[in-house]
């Protein structure tokens, strides 16, 4: 499956990646490709614990622009 990811840098340097459609499952890197693979990681684990709890696998997440 593809899942959107945000990919930001935090103010050390390293690149935070997070797949909002699955609460919590955040990862990082130290460069963009080491925070894509992790996160690849970390959502086939946030999902198959969501799985086992009986929680919904994802949430609904849209992207709205906002001008301020």
């Amino acid at each position: 499956m593809k899942y959107t990811v945000t990919l930001d840098r935090d103010e050390d340097g390293m690149w935070v990646v997070e797949c909002p459609t699955i609460p919590g499952c955040v990862s990082q890197g130290k460069n963009e490709e080491e925070a894509l693979e992790n996160i690849k990681e970390a959502i086939q684990l946030c999902l198959e614990v969501r799985a086992e709890k009986g929680l919904p696998v994802t949430v609904e997440t849209r992207e709205i622009e906002v001008t301020v």
